[in-house]
């Protein structure tokens, strides 16, 4: 007789299981890290990748790859999981009371006692000052746009209580790190990365209105709004126009930096980023069952895989 192995005290319900921040992190740490989602890692991917993205289509475009570039996206890294992580504290404070109406989320550390709403906002100054510090070993335009990213970021957890489209003001924080990457690298902005930034909000329409079908229920009984609840029926149309629009604009994106004087090999290999990315969306699209919460969550988590595939392409073509 197998017996089941007791849930960690605290653990997060929708926490990956077995996650390292249950098994092995210091207890008194536990509630700080799981409020900045350190136990749920895809949201640091989902705004890290975009900066990855943002980045190499930057050396695409002029042919340059150095320390500094390596730099950039470890920067990026350590800056994703920190901005991430105040940014989720930030909501946790915003949406407690929210949080404590809904099924997945009362047991997040605000709404279950771990901590406090005072302690929280302790916690999110301290990882927004050290962002902040790695933000200022940047190019000062990037800094600039690093900065100027505090607005999408302080909206968006206000914004399913005034639309019906909050997945819109998610996609403009998340994928800021496009801009933020190209300007880091090449010192200004184009309409390249801007194009590339309009292809990371339809990505995130895709993969959080398949999000949120998990709560639709409980959004409903307590008005929050969202995609999945405006789409209902219709959401695997709408899905289908996402995925459309994101691979088409990252496509151009890819032609904007490299056009014209591309090596046609490089262009090509390039271009074969977009249709990877998109195949795996379309993959996505046809698991798709928005009443199976386990199945909508396991979709999800996948778009960090979805978001990768197009790297390689791209650093081959920078190498050709």
């Amino acid at each position: 007789m197998t017996t089941a192995k007791p849930t960690p005290e605290g653990q997060v319900s929708d926490a990956v299981r077995g996650n390292w921040v249950d098994r092995h992190a210091p207890a008194w740490s536990r509630p700080y890290l799981r409020l900045s989602r350190a136990d749920r890692p895809i949201g640091t991917w989902l705004l890290l990748l975009p900066c990855w993205w943002g980045l190499a289509l930057a050396m695409l475009h002029d042919g340059r790859a150095g320390l500094s570039d390596l730099w950039i996206g470890i920067g990026c890294g350590l800056g994703a999981w920190l901005m991430r992580g105040a940014g989720c504290t930030w909501n946790d404070i915003t949406d407690r009371r929210i949080d404590a109406g809904v099924a997945r989320t009362r047991s997040r550390p605000i709404p279950s006692g771990q901590v406090t709403a005072r302690q929280a906002a302790v916690w999110m100054a301290i990882q927004s000052l050290v962002a902040f510090a790695i933000l200022l070993t940047f190019h000062p335009n990037a800094i600039l746009l690093g900065i100027l990213s505090l607005g999408p970021v302080a909206i968006y957890p206000f914004a399913k209580r005034f639309t019906w489209w909050p997945q819109v003001f998610l996609g403009l924080a998340f994928n800021w790190g496009a801009l933020l990457a190209w300007t880091a690298h090449t010192g200004s902005l184009g309409w390249p990365p801007v194009v590339l930034y309009l292809a990371g909000i339809a990505w995130t329409l895709f993969y959080d209105t398949i999000y949120a079908h998990q709560d639709k229920e409980d959004d409903a009984l307590i008005g929050v709004k969202s995609t999945a609840r405006l789409f209902e029926d219709r959401t695997p149309v709408w899905l289908r126009r996402f995925l459309i629009l994101s691979v088409s604009l990252m496509g151009v994106a890819v032609l904007g930096a490299m056009l014209p004087g591309a090596n046609p090999l490089s262009l090509v290999l390039a271009l074969a980023g977009p249709w990877a990315f998109g195949w795996h969306l379309a993959w996505q699209l046809r698991r798709l069952d928005t009443e199976d919460h386990d199945r909508l969550l396991m979709l999800f988590r996948s778009n960090r895989d979805a978001g990768l595939l197009a790297l390689p392409f791209f650093a081959v073509a920078l190498a050709v």
